[in-house]
């Protein structure tokens, strides 16, 4: 990686009687301060400067280890202090009139407008971006992570446009399978599903019900209480600033529903949207937009982030870990776009959230177990066909990242299951060790100071439901005895005329 920037100091006066003081500055620094904590024959260096009225424009390049901006910042202050002390003249600002980074790409980024970004190129296996930026955006560390994004976009197309890294750890034994036909189409036509009135949605009849609380008494009995977890409650409205403590809001916009509160309650600023659907009968869509506030965040996408607030900013007792919460308290939203199908892919689902927090040994620990209890109830109780994988972590995933998370413990393992009526896999329950990504990102520490690492696990019931119809059929004497044990009688539903 190369950086050059150009930029100018403005002085309270010309500097010209500080000529050889600047010179002698200039060399000092090229072998002292702007190599500081970089390896040998590595940083950055002054190329060029001269005094132009009342400014002293600078010319700097550097690697990536003393970044040229960081180099100009670091070489105000012993430039304010020569001037100052002999000559009593002042560093008014900054002013920075080229600033580019190149990177070494294999092919060009693709990039829509980037803040402060004003150009980028490509050329024989390297990119050139161009930034517009001053003083402040240096102080607030806007060029490097500009650099990151540019970075991960490189390494994004270098991946060659796989959305996920997989890798298998182990599969089953093939079960008997009993259907080969898409479980939804049989489900609609039983009456056990209806497509609900909002896109991706489903209202589900009494025998769909019946069969999501048996995989929930399932997952409560041999994974909740037989490791030890205690029910909370997250919100499903969920702000800003936990997308941002969480890193979604690096690039949850393309599939989060959006909330937007009211601009006021007052029924009055209300009263035309109210009286044009009265005369209408007809939704006002335009006035409606001009009557709400900006989105204030969205609905739950990721069940876990919303729970972090509970501990943020605390210093949690040693004797308390592992923490060990979980909540099913209500639907998750995810615009899928064009990926909708059936029951398996929605835009409403359920889930139950699985939480986990404690050492780093701990908390790979907890995510052993819990792989242990999945192991049994896939074996033992719905006897599926399926298999695990190592892949992109999920955290990552939603960032818009690809590859592993470079840790042999910190990543997601995703459960597979055979899908017969299409020839493939459906990824239907995962499990993921996060690190430490959560407890440092809403403060959360120990009573000992020890690293705190944590995970999580979404069961999905629509997912469960998909594989479990699509390999076992829908009529329950087919259905392994244990579960049938569990289910008792299906409910007689609703008979159309």
């Amino acid at each position: 990686m190369y950086f050059h920037l150009i930029g100018f100091f403005v002085t309270s006066a010309p500097a010209d009687r500080a000529d050889s003081l600047i010179s002698d500055l200039v060399l000092t620094a090229n072998e002292t301060l702007l190599a500081k904590g970089a390896p040998a024959g590595k940083g950055a260096k002054i190329l060029d400067w001269k005094i132009v009225d009342s400014k002293i424009r600078v010319e700097i390049e550097s690697d990536r280890y003393v970044r040229a901006h960081d180099a100009f910042i670091r070489l105000k202050k012993p430039l304010a202090e020569i001037l100052g002390k002999k000559y009593h003249i002042g560093i008014r600002g900054v002013e920075i009139e080229s600033f580019v980074v190149k990177f070494p790409s294999e092919n060009p980024v693709k990039a829509a407008t980037i803040p402060h970004v004003s150009k980028i190129e490509f050329e024989s296996g390297e990119t050139s971006v161009w930034m517009d930026i001053g003083e402040s955006e240096i102080q607030k560390r806007i060029p490097d992570r500009i650099i990151t994004l540019i970075e991960d976009k490189i390494t994004a197309e270098e991946y060659g446009g796989k959305e996920e890294h997989w890798s298998l750890l182990w599969a089953s034994e093939e079960k008997t399978i009993l259907y080969r036909e898409d479980p939804t189409t049989e489900l609609v036509k039983r009456n056990w599903i209806k497509h609900g009135a909002a896109r991706g949605q489903w209202i589900y009849g009494p025998e769909a019900t019946s069969v999501f609380r048996a995989f929930e008494r399932i997952v409560v009995a041999e994974v909740l209480d037989f490791l030890g977890y205690q029910e909370m409650i997250f919100p499903k409205l969920v702000s800003w600033d936990v997308w941002k403590r969480s890193g979604h809001a690096k690039g949850v916009y393309p599939e989060i529903y959006y909330v937007c509160p009211p601009k006021t309650r007052d029924p009055e600023f209300w009263e035309e949207v109210a009286d044009y659907y009265k005369v209408t009968h007809e939704i006002p869509l335009d006035l409606i937009r001009e009557k709400i506030d900006d989105p204030i965040g969205g609905l739950c996408y990721a069940q876990c982030p919303p729970f972090w607030p509970f501990l943020q900013g605390k210093t949690i007792s040693d004797e308390t870990f592992p923490v060990r919460v979980f909540d099913r308290s209500g639907t998750s939203h995810r615009y899928e776009s064009g990926g909708i199908h059936g029951i398996e892919r929605v835009d409403e689902f359920h889930r139950i959230e699985i939480v986990w927090m404690g050492t780093p040994e701990q908390v790979v620990e907890e995510s052993e177990r819990i792989q242990e209890r999945y192991r049994y109830i896939f074996e033992e109780i719905l006897e599926l066909t399926w298999r695990k994988a190592w892949v992109t972590p999920w955290f990552m995933a939603q960032e818009g990242l690809t590859g592993t998370s470079g840790s042999e413990k910190v990543g997601t393992i995703d459960y597979e299951s055979l899908i017969p009526y299409r020839d493939g896999w459906l990824e239907f329950q995962n499990i993921s060790v996060n690190g430490d990504k959560y407890p440092t990102g809403f403060n959360v520490k120990s009573q000992s100071g020890s690293e705190l690492w944590s995970g999580c696990s979404g069961v999905g019931l629509e997912r469960w439901a998909s594989t479990f119809f699509a390999q076992k059929g829908l009529d329950r004497d087919g259905w392994p005895s244990a579960f049938r044990e569990i289910i008792c009688e299906l409910p007689e539903g609703f008979v159309f005329l």
